[in-house]
């Protein structure tokens, strides 16, 4: 009877899409697992079922994933995106090859301006709440003004730290006098 060539496109029954999603699974995660040992890399493959039910594969490495996701998050905003576009970038060549009805022109490419955007309105809110936490602190006199608990938890916490501070330059100044007057104890030593 042999193979045939499916395809490829959705398949509508949903059982037949739940048995070629079986089949196929077990050959990505078989090539995952050759790629892993054969180049020695970190592989981490998620995928979910046509029922919702998720597959996690981890390569050879059982903190794989925590250390990709790691090193993704160290990465510099515009090396991410830099990878981003080549990613995109070898999609629309395999997908053009592939004759797929997939367009991964589709794929939202102004993602960069909508992060920008997010990091954008996160400096403001930061902004925002650095500038009320600073006027707090100058209005400390005028308790008046003063609206909840932790405003002044947040005016205790700040005298505290100042406190510290202040004890800390202290003990730096007297420690140094100590050598200097040590220093010039010793030199009148010598001179007798």
């Amino acid at each position: 009877m042999g193979r045939r060539k499916l395809k490829i496109q959705r398949l509508e029954d949903m059982k037949a899409r739940q048995a070629i999603y079986s089949m196929r699974k077990r050959g990505i995660l078989n090539k995952g697992k050759e790629l892993s040992i054969l180049c020695d890399v970190e592989v981490v493959l998620s995928l979910s079922s046509p029922s919702g039910k998720p597959t996690l594969f981890v390569g050879q490495d059982p903190n794989g994933l925590y250390s990709i996701l790691q090193k993704v998050s160290n990465m510099p905003f515009v090396e991410r995106e830099e990878r981003r576009a080549y990613t995109i970038e070898m999609l629309k060549k395999f997908y053009v090859n592939w004759e797929s009805e997939f367009d991964p022109l589709s794929l939202p490419h102004n993602r960069n301006v909508d992060t920008l955007k997010l990091y954008e309105d996160q400096l403001q809110e930061l902004k925002n709440k650095l500038t009320e936490k600073s006027k707090i602190l100058r209005d400390w006199k005028n308790l008046e003004n003063v609206e909840d608990l932790n405003q002044i938890k947040f005016m205790e916490d700040h005298l505290i730290a100042s406190l510290n501070g202040l004890r800390n330059r202290k003990n730096e100044l007297a420690m140094e006098q100590q050598s200097k007057e040590g220093a010039l104890e010793g030199n009148e030593n010598l001179e007798i």
